[in-house]
C-alpha cells in the first residue's frame, strides 16, 4: 500500500512561521500606506498640475515673433481653458414668490479633474452653476470652496470632458511694471474676449467685499493693469506673454461702471497659497488670535487716553484662543488697561489690516513673537497661532 507522507510541524516551527507571517503582513501594510510617497498623486492635486504644467507648446518664443503674433499664439493656446461661468440663485420674494437671480463670470481650468479657479464674488450665493467653453455645450458644476478674504473660489465640473486645457500658474513675485499682459474672459457675456495691456503697478492695496460672516480685509500686493477688464471678466486669467497665469482678474476702478484702464488682479502666488486649502477643506483655515483688538488710533479719536502712539489694545480675549493661552491681558473689569500689541516680527501694528497681512502669511501652529506694551514697559510675548476655537464667539467686529 502506498502511503502519502504526513509532515508534522513542531511547536517551534509553528512559532517561527507565525512570526514570519506577521513580518510579511506588517511590511505589506507599510508598503500600501507609503504608496503615495513612491508614486505621489497628481490627479487630485490641482496646484501641482497647474504649477508644473509647462508653457503651451503652441506659443512661439516671444522674442522671435511680432507682438501681434504673440497675442494670437497666447489666445489660441489658452482660451480653450478659460471657462464661461453662469450662476443662478433663488430667493423668496415679499409675496412668497420665488425670485431668480442670474450672474456670470470667468474662470481658469487648473487641473484635468475639472477644477476651475474663479472669484468668490462670481459664485457667492449661487445655487446652480453651469460652465461653457465656447459654443452651446454647457456643463453642470458644483462649488468646491471659496475664500471671501482673497476673493478666490474653486468650482468643479460634475462630468469633466476629456483633454481639458490646463492653465499653468506663473510666478507673480517676478513681475515688473511695464511688462506685457493679456486678459481673457467673458465681459458682458461676450465669451472668450482677449484684451492686452501692461502691468501699470504692483503691490496695490485692494479690499475684499464684506460678507455677513467676514469683514472687508486687504488683498495684499494686487496687480494693477490697463488691459480692459469689465463685468464678466471677473475670475478670468491675467497672463504673461508666455501664456502663464500671473493673476486672477478681480476688480476695476470705475466711476461709471465700465473699464477706464485701471483694473486689479489677485496675484498668482496668493492663489498658490489658497488653492490647496480650498481643495482640501472647502475654505481657508487661517490662524486667529482670539481677541477683540481695537486700534489705539481709533481709541484716541474717540477721546480715550492711551499710553502709546499706535498699536492694538487687547480689549477682550476668547476662552481657549491663542491670546488667552499666551497669557495676554485684556482690559480689566475695573478699567485697568490691557496689553497693547505694538509690533510683530518687526512689523508695526497700527490697525487690523496690519494684523491681517501678518496672519495671512502664517499657518496654524506657527509661533509669532509679539512686542507688547504692558504696565509701562515693552515685553516680548511668543504666541502660538491657533485656528478658530469652538468657544469663540464673534461678539465684536474687531474680533481676530
Amino acid at each position: 500500500m502506498n502511503r502519502q507522507p504526513i509532515y508534522q510541524i513542531s511547536a517551534r516551527q509553528i512559532f517561527l512561521l507565525a512570526f514570519a507571517s506577521a513580518l510579511i503582513a506588517v511590511g505589506a501594510t507599510a508598503l500600501l500606506l507609503n504608496l503615495d510617497k513612491l508614486w505621489p498623486p497628481t490627479a487630485n492635486n490641482g496646484v501641482a498640475l497647474a504649477e508644473s504644467a509647462p508653457a503651451p507648446v503652441n506659443i512661439s518664443d516671444p522674442s522671435t515673433v511680432s507682438d501681434e503674433q504673440n497675442s494670437i499664439d497666447v489666445y489660441k493656446a489658452i482660451s480653450p481653458g478659460v471657462a464661461f461661468i453662469n450662476t443662478t440663485s433663488y430667493q423668496q420674494g415679499f409675496w412668497g414668490d420665488v425670485q431668480e437671480g442670474k450672474g456670470n463670470g470667468s474662470g481658469s481650468v487648473i487641473d484635468t479633474n475639472g477644477n476651475i479657479l474663479t472669484n468668490y464674488h462670481v459664485i457667492e450665493g449661487a445655487q446652480k452653476v453651469t460652465v461653457s467653453f465656447g459654443g452651446d455645450k454647457t456643463y453642470p458644476a458644483s462649488v468646491v470652496g471659496g475664500d471671501p478674504d482673497t476673493d478666490l473660489a474653486i468650482i468643479k465640473l460634475d462630468n469633466p470632458p476629456p483633454n481639458l486645457t490646463v492653465i499653468s500658474l506663473g510666478d507673480s513675485d517676478k513681475l515688473v511694471v511695464g511688462q506685457k499682459v493679456l486678459a481673457i474672459g467673458n465681459p458682458f457675456g461676450l465669451d472668450r474676449t482677449l484684451t492686452t495691456g501692461v502691468i501699470s503697478g504692483l503691490q496695490r492695496p485692494i479690499r475684499s467685499r464684506a460678507t455677513s460672516t467676514s469683514p472687508s480685509r486687504p488683498i495684499d500686493a494686487a496687480i494693477q493693469t490697463d488691459a480692459s477688464i469689465n463685468p464678466g471678466n471677473s475670475g478670468g486669467p491675467l497672463l504673461d506673454k508666455f501664456g502663464k497665469m500671473i493673476g486672477i482678474n478681480s476688480q476695476i476702478l470705475s466711476p461709471a461702471g465700465g473699464s477706464v484702464g485701471v483694473g486689479f488682479a489677485v496675484p498668482s502666488n496668493t492663489a498658490k497659497r489658497i488653492i490647496p486649502q480650498l481643495l482640501q477643506f472647502g475654505e481657508v483655515r487661517r490662524p486667529k488670535l482670539g481677541a477683540s483688538l481695537p486700534s489705539v488710533d481709533d481709541l484716541r479719536q474717540r477721546g480715550y487716553r492711551v499710553p502709546v502712539e499706535s498699536g492694538l489694545l487687547v480689549l477682550q480675549v476668547q476662552p481657549g484662543g491663542s491670546a488667552e493661552r499666551a497669557g495676554l491681558r485684556s482690559v480689566g473689569a475695573d478699567g485697568t488697561i490691557g496689553d497693547i500689541l505694538v509690533s510683530a516680527e518687526g512689523q508695526k501694528l497700527g490697525d487690523l489690516d496690519d494684523l491681517y497681512r501678518l496672519l495671512d502669511k502664517k499657518q496654524i501652529g506657527d509661533t509669532v513673537n509679539f512686542e507688547v506694551y504692558r504696565a509701562g514697559r515693552t515685553v516680548t510675548v511668543p504666541i502660538k497661532l491657533l485656528g478658530a476655537t469652538p468657544t469663540t464667539r464673534p461678539t465684536r467686529r474687531a474680533l481676530q
